[in-house]
């Protein structure tokens, strides 16, 4: 089956950067991370959730970590310079991304914003984000991801 390329995977592609794209079946119950990394038999550590936040000034932050993670919005914070932050409403999602939740990209949003990736990414070769709809992903080199999101990597997660 041949899967409709995503803005995520054109800009990909615009960048001539090499990724793969793989699906597997939404569960609507169940939006998680985990249950990706579960449904394409792939260990969680390697995937990578996407959360929008926003500083005590409005700027939004994306930030990248582990599926099973928790995000540290203290240290979000410290890494955007910004004295504190919070997740945004998920009713939010799709006007400042273009995204839904379960589907939401580091590439390709309506706008770039500041991105920040995990630092845990450096110990995979490959890494799964979400391609910009449910059941989409894209595999590819953290290195790729990095380059393409013009992410900085800081440790992200809650211990």
């Amino acid at each position: 089956m041949s899967l409709k390329k995503t803005n995520a995977a054109r800009f990909l592609d615009t960048l001539k950067l090499p990724y793969e794209m793989t699906s597997y079946e939404v569960d609507e119950e169940d939006l998680s991370a985990t249950h990706a990394a579960s449904a394409l038999g792939v260990d969680a550590a390697c995937v990578f959730k996407t959360l929008v936040a926003r500083d005590e000034a409005k700027h939004i932050l994306v930030a990248c970590i582990p599926a099973a993670a928790e995000i540290d919005l203290k240290a979000l914070a410290k890494v955007a310079h910004a004295k504190r932050c919070e997740l945004v409403a998920v009713k939010e999602l799709l006007g400042l991304t273009g995204y839904i939740r379960g589907g939401c990209s580091p590439l390709a949003m309506k706008k770039h914003y500041a991105t920040f990736i995990d630092a845990s990414i450096k110990e995979h070769a490959k890494v799964y984000v979400s391609a910009g709809l449910r059941g989409v992903q894209l595999c590819l080199s953290p290195d790729v991801l990095i380059h393409a999101s013009n992410a900085t990597c800081e440790p992200l997660t809650k211990i």
